[in-house]
């Protein structure tokens, strides 16, 4: 089917976009061209002088309440910007739980919870925005995985690794079934990058952990951010159901 007209300005919904590697999202694909929607699970001052720094007027950055665990919050701020604006062409599922914990420490009762956010979020938000996008008959969906979802992770717990992996599927099979309807369905897998988040989680190791990089460096988050651009263009119509690794060299395939 016939993707939107060029003219037409798109608009993106980023999940976690207040900040970290969520905020290179926001800020990547309003430099394209895209209206963004800054979706945290509670939007504050980041988020807000976020939308402030790229448009005061509001018009072309705005805020929402998202939280991911909440398939209700994602049918509302869908039905937001319908409201406003008509559509939107665009879901990144970026928000997520993250926390390292050895494996054999970790109550179930946690694991379930993060593999519920994370997963289970990806999944409301596919499902959700799907819908919207097939009746339209155009959508990108872009799920952020993670080295972690591929190797079993290093330094993040079996809870954080095992939520990404099902991310990895769960792109697969909307990938699979949404695609006669002109909609895509993507990962980006990314390694360590040089994120607050990142320096968090990892605290003194840092220095050993880039040692173990072939490339020996931390990924480049803005890179990764126009990765995210480039999925959700119309021109990417053929990339469908992949998973596009960005990690230093420390997973081949």
């Amino acid at each position: 089917m016939a993707a939107p007209l060029p003219e037409k300005i798109q608009t993106a919904v980023i999940t976690g976009g207040a900040r970290g590697f969520g905020a290179h999202v926001v800020r990547a694909l309003h430099r394209a061209g895209y209206r963004v929607i800054i979706t945290d699970i509670a939007p504050g001052a980041e988020a807000a002088a976020l939308a402030s720094e790229l448009d005061l007027a509001g018009e072309t950055a705005m805020t929402a309440t998202l939280d991911v665990s909440k398939p209700e919050d994602f049918q509302a701020v869908l039905e937001k910007c319908v409201s406003r604006w008509g559509s939107v062409e665009i879901l990144v599922n970026n928000a997520a739980r993250t926390e390292a914990q050895a494996l054999m420490e970790i109550d179930p009762a946690t694991f379930n919870e993060i593999v519920a956010t994370n997963a289970g979020g990806t999944f409301a938000g596919c499902q959700i925005f799907g819908r919207h996008f097939k009746e339209r008959g155009y959508g990108r969906l872009i799920n952020m995985a993670s080295l972690a979802g591929q190797n079993g992770g290093t330094a993040t717990g079996a809870h954080y690794a095992a939520s990404k992996g099902a991310i990895l599927t769960l792109t697969k099979v909307f990938a699979r079934d949404l695609a006669p309807f002109g909609i895509t369905c993507n990962a980006i897998a990314p390694g360590p990058m040089d994120t607050p988040m990142v320096r968090e989680v990892v605290g003194d190791k840092l220095g050993a952990m880039i040692e173990t990089i072939p490339v020996k460096r931390l990924g480049d988050p803005d890179f990764v951010a126009q990765m995210v651009v480039m999925l959700a263009s119309p021109e990417a119509a053929f990339v469908n159901g992949a998973c596009w690794d960005v990690n230093g060299g420390l997973y081949v395939r």
